[in-house]
Order: C-alpha cells, then sequence, then structure tokens
C-alpha cells in the first residue's frame, strides 16, 4: 500500500488533534496501515499550562517499530507555548505521531493537519 500520488489529489479534509501530554508515548495522530492517504502535518504547538514549573516535551515519528525523534526532551518553560514543527512535515501510511512528556498534567498539546487522498 503506498502514499497516494499528491500531484492528483481528489480529497483533503483538515483537521485538529488535541491532546493531555503523558509521560508514555501518546500517539496524536496517526496514519493507518493501508489508509491510502498521506496526511501533512502543519502545526504541533505544546503549551505549558503550570504555572511554576518547566517540563519537557519529547517529539517522534513512529515508524515500523522505530521512533524517530522530532524533538528530544526540550524544555518548555512554565506558562509557556512551544512551535514544535517549523515547517510541515508528511505521515505516511503506517506512520505516528506521538509525544511523551517528563511529568503528567503540565503539557497540552494541539496539532493542525491534513488528511490527503
Amino acid at each position: 500500500m503506498a502514499a497516494p500520488n499528491i500531484v492528483n489529489v481528489t480529497t483533503i479534509t483538515g483537521k485538529t488533534a488535541v491532546q493531555l501530554v503523558g509521560t508514555t508515548a501518546t500517539t496524536i495522530v496517526e496514519n493507518p496501515a493501508g489508509s491510502n492517504k498521506v496526511y501533512k502535518v502543519n502545526a504541533l504547538y505544546v503549551s505549558n499550562v503550570d504555572g511554576i514549573d518547566n517540563a519537557e516535551i519529547s517529539v517522534d515519528i513512529y515508524r515500523s517499530s522505530v521512533a524517530y525523534h522530532i524533538a528530544k526532551t526540550v524544555v518548555v518553560p512554565a506558562d509557556a507555548t512551544l512551535d514544535v514543527i517549523a515547517k510541515s512535515i508528511y505521515l505516511e501510511e503506517g506512520d505516528s505521531l506521538r509525544l511523551t512528556a517528563n511529568v503528567v498534567n503540565d503539557l497540552e498539546a494541539v496539532c493542525s493537519y491534513e488528511e490527503i487522498s
């Protein structure tokens, strides 16, 4: 199964995923195997909602049981927001975008993406 040729697109559906980030790697966006789609991730924002303590975020693309890091233990200051993805990335079939924090309940994530088929 292959991702569609994005020159011959028939459908683009805009989506937004939100997530409270925990201490185990958790998927915020997943392009299932066999979807016949490619996902274009346009933005990923991680906000530290703790007013006192800094927190750390790790972000990876999980492909074929391997985590490839986009960000690794990056500090998000208290009451601040980190723009994790400066330019769009694509998730192919079977890929997942995952988030991991060093503490629970301090980080919230918002991810804007497009399903392309």
